[in-house]
């Protein structure tokens, strides 16, 4: 079966993963996380990608990011992965592939899914056990988002402004979210539609994203009509990279 052809749409959040070939190690050191940190932050800016919240996993990581034009994002994800490859390889003395192919992302719903997200990719090193708080690993954004540090590549989305008043609002009703964590049926849905490639969201949501591209965004049968519901309110018709 053909792969699907991946969609990037400007000013909407993407759920982005990027995985170690044969599920490999990709860092071995703290430099090595710091220097895919540093890269993503040279990046974003560049290619105009606001990261929202992101984990670095030892063998993959994910982002939820928004890009602001069509070509951002997969700029972006080509300078970073190919510039951490070519470091990687120097600093371990070895040749060859570092990524599982091309990186995995979707659109998702920015009003039901955007804080689930964020919640998700925090709570990655929990549910793989390697801690028991989120806020006890290093290499996501928990921290920021919780007033443990500054994080230079983090851009707050709107969504998250809107959980308090006040700075110490914000922290503590985003790490009671966090705290809470998600279904079982919103982990699965956010897992899936990213390495699908499949939008996530509500039906007149995917139906508006589906007059937007030739290729389809959700599953279902070839061929087969996607009825349209209403538009997102305050949404503009934007240009999108079919890649």
């Amino acid at each position: 079966m053909a792969r699907l052809p991946r969609f990037t749409l400007p000013g909407y959040p993407h759920h982005v993963i990027q995985r170690g070939n044969n599920r490999q190690a990709i860092f071995n050191s703290k430099a090595d996380y710091q220097t895919l940190l540093d890269l993503l932050v040279e990046n974003a800016k560049k290619f105009d990608v606001a990261i929202h919240a992101y984990v670095l996993m030892s063998n993959h990581f994910h982002l939820l990011a928004t890009p602001q034009t069509a070509e951002g994002l997969p700029q972006m994800m080509q300078a970073v992965g190919r510039r951490y490859v070519r470091y990687f390889n120097d600093s371990q003395r070895r040749s060859g592939t570092l990524w599982e192919g091309r990186y995995k992302s979707t659109v998702i719903q920015t009003e039901r899914y955007l804080l689930a997200c964020m919640a998700y990719i925090d709570l990655n090193p929990v549910r793989a056990g390697m801690v028991t708080s989120a806020r006890d690993y290093p290499w996501s954004s928990h921290g920021h988002y919780t007033g443990q540090r500054i994080d230079p590549l983090i851009t707050p989305h709107a969504l998250f402004w809107e959980l308090g008043n006040t700075p110490f609002a914000r922290e503590a009703a985003y790490a009671q979210l966090v705290q809470s964590g998600i279904s079982p049926v919103q982990q699965a849905a956010l897992t899936d539609s990213a390495m699908s490639g499949w939008a996530l969201g509500e039906p007149d949501f995917v139906a508006d994203l589906q007059k937007r591209t030739g290729r389809r965004v959700a599953k279902g049968l070839a061929g087969r009509p996607v009825s349209v519901g209403k538009k997102e309110s305050n949404k503009t018709v934007a240009p999108v990279l079919i890649a």
